[in-house]
């Protein structure tokens, strides 16, 4: 499963509104004003129910959810442990 491509289209669809052009996969989400606080709590209800995976407090840090390649590899690490346990 292509975790980029999905999290790219829900940030596409939801904040950018179709346009793609500034988009790239390590762009900022924060620098670049693409998506703030609320918009943080809307990915996350994203990948909770798309991936069902549990995102906990702890875990919502810009390491793991500040770009489209950050959330991909986050998404991977989560169901890797989801697997494992």
């Amino acid at each position: 499963m292509n975790h980029v491509n999905e999290v790219r289209e829900f940030i596409i669809t939801n904040f950018l509104f179709g346009d793609a052009a500034t988009l790239h996969n390590d762009t900022s989400f924060l620098e670049s004003s693409i998506v703030d606080s609320t918009g943080i709590l809307e990915l996350i209800l994203f990948l909770e129910q798309r991936y069902g995976i549990k995102v906990t407090e702890q875990e919502t840090i810009p390491e793991n959810l500040d770009s489209v390649t950050k959330v991909a590899k986050f998404i991977d690490r989560k169901l890797a442990d989801a697997k494992a346990a």
